[in-house]
């Protein structure tokens, strides 16, 4: 066998293990931008002061949010539904 036409085999079979993987940040990508236009967003709590006297134990925690702007979970979709159309094109 040829040298140009061991190249050609290993290119077949590296880009047939990628596609299962391309396929799956596809997905991803576009449950993320769903889950953005849906939620807007998401919150967290941060402990911000802990005191301790004798017995008692005094904790404040806050409360933040974090919006995802609505042009994010946009684009997050249109990257997902691109990358998977090419990798239909592609096969």
């Amino acid at each position: 066998m040829t040298r140009a036409g061991v190249c050609e085999c290993e290119e077949a079979v590296s880009s047939l293990e990628r596609e299962p993987m391309m396929r799956v940040i596809a997905i991803l990508l576009l449950a993320a931008g769903a889950l953005a236009l849906v939620y807007g967003g998401f919150s967290y709590q941060r402990e911000t002061h802990d005191a301790t006297l004798g017995p008692l134990k005094i904790s404040v925690s806050e409360n933040r949010r974090i919006n995802v702007p609505v042009w994010a979970g946009v684009g997050l979709m249109i990257a997902g539904g691109g990358l998977l159309l090419t990798r239909k094109q592609v096969q």
